[in-house]
Protein backbone atom coordinates (compact mmCIF):
# COMPACT_ATOMS: atom_id res chain seq x y z
CA UNK A 1 0.00 0.00 0.00
CA UNK A 2 1.57 3.46 -0.95
CA UNK A 3 2.41 5.76 2.03
CA UNK A 4 0.58 8.71 1.89
CA UNK A 5 3.36 10.96 3.47
CA UNK A 6 5.52 10.15 0.86
CA UNK A 7 5.83 12.60 -1.97
CA UNK A 8 4.49 11.66 -5.85
CA UNK A 9 5.35 14.22 -7.94
CA UNK A 10 2.60 15.12 -10.63
CA UNK A 11 3.58 17.50 -13.25
CA UNK A 12 3.85 17.69 -17.20
CA UNK A 13 7.10 15.93 -16.61
CA UNK A 14 5.23 13.07 -15.70
CA UNK A 15 5.38 10.91 -12.28
CA UNK A 16 8.12 10.58 -9.69
CA UNK A 17 7.85 8.83 -5.96
CA UNK A 18 9.47 6.92 -4.16
CA UNK A 19 9.40 3.45 -4.37
CA UNK A 20 7.70 0.74 -2.20
CA UNK A 21 6.13 4.04 -0.81
CA UNK A 22 4.44 6.60 -3.00
CA UNK A 23 5.13 4.69 -5.90
CA UNK A 24 4.03 1.12 -6.04
CA UNK A 25 3.20 -1.21 -9.14
CA UNK A 26 -0.68 -0.55 -8.75
CA UNK A 27 -0.03 3.18 -8.80
CA UNK A 28 2.14 2.55 -11.89
CA UNK A 29 -0.53 0.65 -13.24
CA UNK A 30 -3.55 2.91 -12.77
CA UNK A 31 -1.83 5.93 -13.85
CA UNK A 32 -0.88 4.37 -17.24
CA UNK A 33 -4.36 3.14 -17.89
CA UNK A 34 -5.51 6.33 -17.13
CA UNK A 35 -3.06 7.90 -19.73
CA UNK A 36 -4.57 5.11 -22.47
CA UNK A 37 -7.65 5.77 -21.75
CA UNK A 38 -7.13 9.76 -22.46
CA UNK A 39 -5.36 8.91 -25.74
CA UNK A 40 -8.01 7.02 -27.14
CA UNK A 41 -10.03 10.43 -27.14
CA UNK A 42 -6.91 12.46 -28.43
CA UNK A 43 -6.30 9.74 -31.18
CA UNK A 44 -9.88 8.48 -31.61
CA UNK A 45 -8.84 5.33 -31.37
CA UNK A 46 -10.14 2.09 -28.89
CA UNK A 47 -6.75 0.59 -29.40
CA UNK A 48 -4.03 3.18 -29.38
CA UNK A 49 -0.51 2.29 -29.78
CA UNK A 50 2.06 2.63 -27.04
CA UNK A 51 5.76 2.85 -27.00
CA UNK A 52 6.82 1.38 -23.35
CA UNK A 53 10.41 1.79 -22.34
CA UNK A 54 12.73 1.95 -19.08
CA UNK A 55 15.54 3.33 -17.81
CA UNK A 56 18.47 0.76 -16.04
CA UNK A 57 16.51 1.33 -12.63
CA UNK A 58 16.37 -2.02 -10.04
CA UNK A 59 13.03 -1.42 -9.60
CA UNK A 60 12.24 -0.64 -13.85
CA UNK A 61 11.64 -3.54 -14.99
CA UNK A 62 9.07 -4.07 -12.26
CA UNK A 63 7.03 -1.30 -12.75
CA UNK A 64 7.56 -1.83 -16.54
CA UNK A 65 5.41 -4.72 -16.21
CA UNK A 66 2.53 -2.92 -13.98
CA UNK A 67 2.73 -0.27 -17.04
CA UNK A 68 2.00 -2.90 -19.36
CA UNK A 69 -0.84 -4.09 -17.65
CA UNK A 70 -2.15 -1.03 -17.11
CA UNK A 71 -2.18 0.33 -20.85
CA UNK A 72 -3.06 -3.38 -22.11
CA UNK A 73 -6.12 -2.98 -19.57
CA UNK A 74 -7.35 -0.29 -21.84
CA UNK A 75 -7.33 -2.24 -24.86
CA UNK A 76 -3.70 0.02 -25.82
CA UNK A 77 -1.15 -1.81 -28.25
CA UNK A 78 1.42 -1.99 -26.29
CA UNK A 79 5.00 -2.28 -28.01
CA UNK A 80 7.99 -2.96 -25.22
CA UNK A 81 10.79 -1.74 -26.54
CA UNK A 82 13.46 -2.17 -23.50
CA UNK A 83 15.96 -0.14 -21.57
CA UNK A 84 16.23 2.33 -23.98
CA UNK A 85 17.30 5.99 -23.65
CA UNK A 86 14.33 8.81 -22.86
CA UNK A 87 14.84 10.40 -26.24
CA UNK A 88 15.12 7.02 -27.79
CA UNK A 89 11.77 6.24 -26.49
CA UNK A 90 10.17 9.05 -28.17
CA UNK A 91 12.06 8.62 -31.23
CA UNK A 92 11.00 4.98 -31.82
CA UNK A 93 7.37 6.31 -31.42
CA UNK A 94 7.36 8.34 -34.22
CA UNK A 95 9.38 5.67 -36.31
CA UNK A 96 6.52 2.81 -34.95
CA UNK A 97 3.75 5.66 -35.84
CA UNK A 98 2.49 4.71 -32.22
CA UNK A 99 -0.36 7.02 -30.61
CA UNK A 100 1.93 7.79 -27.23
CA UNK A 101 5.06 6.55 -25.09
CA UNK A 102 5.63 5.83 -21.67
CA UNK A 103 9.07 5.68 -20.37
CA UNK A 104 9.82 4.18 -16.55
CA UNK A 105 12.26 6.64 -15.40
CA UNK A 106 12.71 9.25 -12.36
CA UNK A 107 15.75 10.89 -14.84
CA UNK A 108 18.58 12.12 -12.58
CA UNK A 109 16.81 11.12 -9.40
CA UNK A 110 18.94 8.80 -6.95
CA UNK A 111 17.86 4.70 -7.01
CA UNK A 112 14.89 4.94 -4.68
CA UNK A 113 13.02 7.45 -6.86
CA UNK A 114 11.10 6.24 -10.11
CA UNK A 115 8.82 7.48 -12.08
CA UNK A 116 6.57 7.41 -15.50
CA UNK A 117 6.32 9.85 -18.06
CA UNK A 118 4.10 10.00 -20.46
CA UNK A 119 4.66 10.94 -24.17
CA UNK A 120 2.49 12.28 -27.10
CA UNK A 121 2.56 10.68 -30.76
CA UNK A 122 5.00 13.41 -32.03
CA UNK A 123 7.27 12.20 -29.01
CA UNK A 124 6.54 15.49 -26.37
CA UNK A 125 4.94 15.43 -23.35
CA UNK A 126 0.96 16.16 -22.87
CA UNK A 127 0.21 19.52 -22.45
CA UNK A 128 -1.00 20.98 -19.28
CA UNK A 129 -4.62 20.42 -19.69
CA UNK A 130 -4.71 17.31 -21.55
CA UNK A 131 -2.38 16.53 -18.22
CA UNK A 132 -5.43 17.71 -15.99
CA UNK A 133 -7.41 15.48 -17.71
CA UNK A 134 -6.30 11.68 -17.19
CA UNK A 135 -4.32 12.86 -13.75
CA UNK A 136 -8.25 13.47 -12.81
CA UNK A 137 -9.07 9.66 -14.07
CA UNK A 138 -6.55 9.04 -12.19
CA UNK A 139 -6.94 9.92 -8.67
CA UNK A 140 -10.76 8.55 -9.28
CA UNK A 141 -9.31 5.39 -10.89
CA UNK A 142 -11.19 5.78 -13.92
CA UNK A 143 -9.93 4.57 -16.47
CA UNK A 144 -11.91 3.43 -19.74
CA UNK A 145 -11.01 -0.84 -19.19
CA UNK A 146 -12.20 -3.09 -21.77
CA UNK A 147 -13.73 -6.66 -21.28
CA UNK A 148 -11.35 -9.33 -22.65
CA UNK A 149 -12.17 -9.79 -25.97
CA UNK A 150 -10.87 -6.61 -26.62
CA UNK A 151 -8.06 -6.62 -25.44
CA UNK A 152 -4.54 -6.62 -27.69
CA UNK A 153 -1.26 -8.65 -27.41
CA UNK A 154 1.40 -7.26 -26.05
CA UNK A 155 4.84 -6.95 -28.11
CA UNK A 156 8.37 -6.28 -28.58
CA UNK A 157 10.89 -4.21 -30.70
CA UNK A 158 14.43 -4.49 -29.96
CA UNK A 159 16.31 -1.87 -32.50
CA UNK A 160 16.20 1.36 -30.39
CA UNK A 161 19.70 1.63 -30.08
CA UNK A 162 20.04 1.06 -33.95
CA UNK A 163 17.08 3.66 -34.76
CA UNK A 164 18.69 6.30 -32.59
CA UNK A 165 22.06 5.98 -33.56
CA UNK A 166 21.41 6.23 -37.29
CA UNK A 167 19.36 9.32 -36.31
CA UNK A 168 21.75 11.72 -34.34
CA UNK A 169 24.67 10.58 -37.18
CA UNK A 170 22.55 11.45 -39.96
CA UNK A 171 22.40 14.95 -38.03
CA UNK A 172 26.07 15.61 -38.89
CA UNK A 173 28.97 15.07 -41.52
CA UNK A 174 30.20 11.71 -40.46
CA UNK A 175 32.65 11.64 -42.79
CA UNK A 176 34.76 15.06 -41.06
CA UNK A 177 34.43 13.57 -37.58
CA UNK A 178 35.84 10.24 -38.71
CA UNK A 179 38.89 12.17 -40.48
CA UNK A 180 39.51 14.10 -37.03
CA UNK A 181 40.58 11.06 -34.93
CA UNK A 182 38.70 12.51 -32.15
CA UNK A 183 38.83 10.43 -28.64
CA UNK A 184 36.12 10.55 -26.47
CA UNK A 185 35.72 9.87 -22.26
CA UNK A 186 31.49 8.79 -21.89
CA UNK A 187 30.47 8.42 -18.11
CA UNK A 188 27.33 6.46 -18.70
CA UNK A 189 26.14 5.96 -14.74
CA UNK A 190 25.09 2.44 -15.62
CA UNK A 191 22.01 4.05 -17.50
CA UNK A 192 19.73 3.86 -19.83
CA UNK A 193 22.04 5.63 -22.38
CA UNK A 194 25.38 3.73 -22.34
CA UNK A 195 24.57 0.93 -25.78
CA UNK A 196 23.20 4.36 -27.90
CA UNK A 197 25.70 6.53 -26.90
CA UNK A 198 28.40 3.60 -27.91
CA UNK A 199 26.71 2.94 -31.14
CA UNK A 200 26.93 6.22 -32.58
CA UNK A 201 30.76 6.88 -31.17
CA UNK A 202 31.71 4.04 -33.11
CA UNK A 203 29.54 4.80 -36.17
CA UNK A 204 31.50 8.37 -35.83
CA UNK A 205 35.14 6.72 -35.90
CA UNK A 206 35.77 8.32 -32.12
CA UNK A 207 37.88 6.57 -30.27
CA UNK A 208 35.99 5.91 -26.67
CA UNK A 209 36.59 5.39 -23.30
CA UNK A 210 33.20 4.02 -21.40
CA UNK A 211 32.87 4.50 -18.27
CA UNK A 212 29.38 2.48 -16.38
CA UNK A 213 28.41 1.55 -19.85
CA UNK A 214 26.90 -1.40 -18.78
CA UNK A 215 22.71 -0.70 -17.73
CA UNK A 216 22.78 -2.40 -14.30
CA UNK A 217 20.77 0.55 -12.85
CA UNK A 218 23.51 0.50 -9.88
CA UNK A 219 24.73 4.34 -10.31
CA UNK A 220 28.29 4.32 -9.47
CA UNK A 221 27.85 7.93 -8.23
CA UNK A 222 25.40 10.68 -7.58
CA UNK A 223 23.74 10.23 -10.79
CA UNK A 224 23.06 14.13 -11.78
CA UNK A 225 25.45 15.18 -14.12
CA UNK A 226 27.11 17.84 -11.95
CA UNK A 227 30.56 19.30 -11.02
CA UNK A 228 30.93 17.77 -8.04
CA UNK A 229 29.73 14.35 -9.57
CA UNK A 230 31.92 13.82 -12.11
CA UNK A 231 35.61 13.83 -10.56
CA UNK A 232 36.42 10.23 -12.13
CA UNK A 233 35.33 11.63 -15.30
CA UNK A 234 37.69 14.93 -15.48
CA UNK A 235 40.28 12.52 -14.26
CA UNK A 236 39.93 9.73 -17.06
CA UNK A 237 39.77 12.48 -19.70
CA UNK A 238 42.84 13.82 -18.68
CA UNK A 239 44.55 10.87 -18.33
CA UNK A 240 43.63 9.58 -21.43
CA UNK A 241 44.76 12.15 -23.55
CA UNK A 242 40.56 12.55 -24.44
CA UNK A 243 39.25 15.54 -26.44
CA UNK A 244 36.20 15.85 -24.84
CA UNK A 245 34.40 14.02 -21.57
CA UNK A 246 30.48 13.63 -21.81
CA UNK A 247 28.50 12.41 -19.09
CA UNK A 248 24.44 11.00 -19.23
CA UNK A 249 22.23 10.83 -16.63
CA UNK A 250 20.28 7.33 -16.37
CA UNK A 251 17.61 8.36 -19.12
CA UNK A 252 19.88 10.00 -21.31
CA UNK A 253 18.78 13.45 -22.19
CA UNK A 254 20.85 15.36 -20.42
CA UNK A 255 24.41 15.66 -21.14
CA UNK A 256 27.64 17.60 -19.12
CA UNK A 257 30.92 18.08 -20.60
CA UNK A 258 33.77 17.80 -19.70
CA UNK A 259 37.37 19.92 -21.77
CA UNK A 260 39.67 18.22 -22.66
CA UNK A 261 41.98 19.34 -19.67
CA UNK A 262 39.46 17.64 -17.22
CA UNK A 263 37.50 20.58 -16.45
CA UNK A 264 34.00 20.20 -16.09
CA UNK A 265 32.70 22.88 -17.81
CA UNK A 266 29.16 22.42 -17.14
CA UNK A 267 25.49 21.24 -18.19
CA UNK A 268 25.05 25.18 -19.71
CA UNK A 269 27.37 24.97 -22.05
CA UNK A 270 25.69 22.16 -23.68
CA UNK A 271 23.13 24.29 -25.13
CA UNK A 272 25.53 27.26 -25.44
CA UNK A 273 27.64 24.84 -27.46
CA UNK A 274 25.43 23.65 -29.87
CA UNK A 275 23.82 27.17 -30.54
CA UNK A 276 27.18 28.26 -31.02
CA UNK A 277 27.70 25.57 -33.82
CA UNK A 278 23.96 25.85 -35.49
CA UNK A 279 22.71 29.27 -35.19
CA UNK A 280 22.66 31.23 -37.98
CA UNK A 281 21.00 34.97 -39.35
CA UNK A 282 17.24 34.83 -38.73
CA UNK A 283 16.94 31.40 -36.39
CA UNK A 284 15.06 31.80 -33.55
CA UNK A 285 16.50 29.38 -30.45
CA UNK A 286 14.34 28.34 -27.90
CA UNK A 287 15.37 28.29 -24.24
CA UNK A 288 13.88 28.13 -20.61
CA UNK A 289 14.06 30.80 -18.27
CA UNK A 290 16.67 29.05 -15.90
CA UNK A 291 19.18 29.21 -18.86
CA UNK A 292 22.17 31.24 -18.46
CA UNK A 293 22.25 34.19 -21.03
CA UNK A 294 25.29 32.67 -22.86
CA UNK A 295 22.55 31.37 -25.33
CA UNK A 296 21.45 34.95 -25.59
CA UNK A 297 24.76 36.50 -26.30
CA UNK A 298 25.57 33.51 -28.83
CA UNK A 299 22.22 34.27 -30.44
CA UNK A 300 22.81 37.78 -31.07
CA UNK A 301 26.54 37.82 -32.47
CA UNK A 302 24.94 34.91 -35.26
CA UNK A 303 22.11 37.16 -35.84
CA UNK A 304 19.49 35.32 -34.03
CA UNK A 305 17.17 35.61 -31.62
CA UNK A 306 16.05 33.56 -28.28
CA UNK A 307 12.51 33.19 -27.38
CA UNK A 308 12.21 31.79 -23.43
CA UNK A 309 9.53 29.42 -21.76
CA UNK A 310 8.59 28.06 -18.41
CA UNK A 311 11.17 25.36 -17.46
CA UNK A 312 9.87 22.12 -18.71
CA UNK A 313 10.86 20.14 -21.96
CA UNK A 314 7.14 20.20 -23.37
CA UNK A 315 7.09 23.75 -22.81
CA UNK A 316 10.31 24.09 -24.54
CA UNK A 317 9.19 22.01 -27.29
CA UNK A 318 6.12 24.08 -27.22
CA UNK A 319 7.79 27.01 -27.68
CA UNK A 320 9.85 25.30 -30.62
CA UNK A 321 6.82 24.62 -32.58
CA UNK A 322 5.19 28.00 -32.03
CA UNK A 323 8.53 30.11 -33.43
CA UNK A 324 9.47 27.12 -35.76
CA UNK A 325 13.07 26.92 -34.10
CA UNK A 326 15.13 23.92 -34.81
CA UNK A 327 17.44 24.13 -31.43
CA UNK A 328 16.33 24.27 -28.14
CA UNK A 329 16.99 23.12 -25.09
CA UNK A 330 17.58 23.85 -21.23
CA UNK A 331 20.57 24.86 -19.00
CA UNK A 332 20.69 21.28 -17.50
CA UNK A 333 22.19 19.96 -20.27
CA UNK A 334 19.32 18.98 -22.32
CA UNK A 335 19.47 19.70 -26.13
CA UNK A 336 16.68 19.44 -28.03
CA UNK A 337 17.00 19.38 -32.09
CA UNK A 338 13.06 19.11 -33.65
CA UNK A 339 14.09 17.53 -37.03
CA UNK A 340 14.54 14.73 -34.90
CA UNK A 341 12.79 15.35 -32.13
CA UNK A 342 11.31 17.21 -29.37
CA UNK A 343 12.89 15.39 -26.28
CA UNK A 344 16.27 16.26 -25.29
CA UNK A 345 18.54 14.18 -26.25
CA UNK A 346 22.22 13.42 -25.25
CA UNK A 347 23.09 12.00 -28.47
CA UNK A 348 22.08 15.16 -30.66
CA UNK A 349 24.76 16.87 -27.96
CA UNK A 350 27.59 14.80 -28.85
CA UNK A 351 27.01 14.65 -32.26
CA UNK A 352 27.00 18.29 -32.26
CA UNK A 353 29.86 18.71 -30.32
CA UNK A 354 32.01 16.44 -32.04
CA UNK A 355 31.30 17.87 -35.12
CA UNK A 356 31.94 21.35 -34.13
CA UNK A 357 35.44 19.80 -32.57
CA UNK A 358 36.12 18.61 -35.92
CA UNK A 359 35.58 21.61 -38.05
CA UNK A 360 37.11 24.22 -36.13
CA UNK A 361 40.15 21.89 -35.31
CA UNK A 362 40.76 23.47 -31.93
CA UNK A 363 40.69 22.59 -28.34
CA UNK A 364 36.61 22.52 -26.48
CA UNK A 365 38.76 24.38 -23.93
CA UNK A 366 39.84 27.58 -26.52
CA UNK A 367 36.31 27.30 -27.91
CA UNK A 368 34.76 27.60 -24.34
CA UNK A 369 37.40 30.70 -23.74
CA UNK A 370 36.40 32.73 -26.02
CA UNK A 371 32.31 32.19 -25.17
CA UNK A 372 31.39 34.89 -23.12
CA UNK A 373 30.93 33.65 -19.44
CA UNK A 374 28.81 34.06 -16.42
CA UNK A 375 28.81 32.66 -13.34
CA UNK A 376 25.20 30.83 -12.30
CA UNK A 377 24.73 29.10 -8.48
CA UNK A 378 22.18 26.82 -8.45
CA UNK A 379 20.37 26.31 -5.00
CA UNK A 380 17.24 24.05 -3.42
CA UNK A 381 15.46 24.54 -0.63
CA UNK A 382 12.80 21.67 0.73
CA UNK A 383 9.41 22.46 0.15
CA UNK A 384 7.08 19.83 1.87
CA UNK A 385 4.28 20.63 -0.07
CA UNK A 386 3.18 22.68 -3.61
CA UNK A 387 1.65 25.42 -1.60
CA UNK A 388 4.24 26.38 0.72
CA UNK A 389 6.19 28.07 -2.24
CA UNK A 390 3.18 30.41 -3.01
CA UNK A 391 4.68 33.51 -0.32
CA UNK A 392 7.71 32.81 -1.49
CA UNK A 393 7.29 33.62 -4.85
CA UNK A 394 4.92 36.43 -4.11
CA UNK A 395 7.70 37.59 -1.55
CA UNK A 396 9.92 37.49 -4.66
CA UNK A 397 8.19 39.73 -7.12
CA UNK A 398 6.99 42.55 -4.91
CA UNK A 399 10.66 42.60 -3.47
CA UNK A 400 11.97 43.16 -6.85
CA UNK A 401 9.02 45.04 -8.48
CA UNK A 402 11.14 47.75 -9.73
CA UNK A 403 13.05 45.31 -11.79
CA UNK A 404 12.08 43.52 -14.93
CA UNK A 405 10.02 40.77 -13.61
CA UNK A 406 8.66 37.35 -15.39
CA UNK A 407 6.19 35.13 -13.83
CA UNK A 408 5.61 32.64 -16.32
CA UNK A 409 7.08 29.92 -14.29
CA UNK A 410 7.84 31.22 -10.68
CA UNK A 411 9.15 34.32 -10.87
CA UNK A 412 12.85 35.33 -12.57
CA UNK A 413 13.85 39.10 -11.66
CA UNK A 414 16.85 40.27 -14.52
CA UNK A 415 18.74 43.08 -13.93
CA UNK A 416 21.51 44.49 -16.69
CA UNK A 417 24.49 42.54 -14.87
CA UNK A 418 22.33 39.24 -13.37
CA UNK A 419 19.44 37.62 -12.73
CA UNK A 420 17.74 35.12 -10.08
CA UNK A 421 14.61 32.59 -10.82
CA UNK A 422 12.80 31.21 -7.97
CA UNK A 423 10.17 28.32 -8.95
CA UNK A 424 9.16 25.40 -7.22
CA UNK A 425 10.28 21.91 -9.43
CA UNK A 426 8.43 19.54 -11.15
CA UNK A 427 10.22 17.23 -10.35
CA UNK A 428 11.13 17.23 -6.54
CA UNK A 429 9.52 18.31 -3.60
CA UNK A 430 11.75 21.23 -3.48
CA UNK A 431 12.27 24.97 -4.16
CA UNK A 432 14.84 25.87 -6.74
CA UNK A 433 16.75 29.06 -6.76
CA UNK A 434 19.14 30.03 -9.75
CA UNK A 435 21.44 33.06 -9.86
CA UNK A 436 23.29 34.04 -12.78
CA UNK A 437 26.03 37.37 -12.75
CA UNK A 438 29.39 38.02 -13.83
CA UNK A 439 31.24 36.39 -10.86
CA UNK A 440 31.11 33.51 -9.06
CA UNK A 441 30.75 36.13 -5.72
CA UNK A 442 27.68 37.96 -7.09
CA UNK A 443 25.62 34.59 -8.23
CA UNK A 444 26.07 34.01 -4.65
CA UNK A 445 25.16 37.01 -3.26
CA UNK A 446 21.67 37.00 -5.03
CA UNK A 447 20.88 33.28 -3.71
CA UNK A 448 21.55 34.36 -0.20
CA UNK A 449 19.69 37.28 -0.52
CA UNK A 450 16.60 35.64 -2.06
CA UNK A 451 17.31 32.79 1.08
CA UNK A 452 17.42 35.44 3.44
CA UNK A 453 14.14 36.91 2.46
CA UNK A 454 12.40 33.38 2.13
CA UNK A 455 13.78 32.81 6.19
CA UNK A 456 11.95 35.95 6.94
CA UNK A 457 8.91 34.97 5.08
CA UNK A 458 9.36 31.94 7.41
CA UNK A 459 9.75 33.81 10.90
Amino acid sequence: MADSNAPLMLSISGMRGLVGKSITPDVVARYTAAFGSWLKTARNTANPTVVLGRDSRPSGEMFENAAAAGLASIGAKVIRVGILSTPGVAIMGQHLGADGGIVITASHNPTPWNGVKPLRHDGVAPPPDAFEQFIAMFKSDEADHVEVDALKPITSNTTGVEVHRDLAADLVDVELIRNAKLKAVVDSVHGAGGDEAAALLDLLGVETVQLYKEPTGQFPHVPEPTKENLTELCEVVAREGAHVGFAQDPDADRLAIVDEQGQYIGEEYTLALCAMHKLGKGDVAVANLSTSRMIDDIAEAAGATVVRTPVGEANVAAGMRANNANLGGEGNGGIIWRPISQVRDSLVGMALVLEMLAQRKISLSSIVAATPSYAIVKDKLELPTREQADPTLVWTAQHYADQKVDTQDGVRVDWEDRWVHVRPSNTEPILRIIAEAATQEAAQALVDEVRAGIASIES
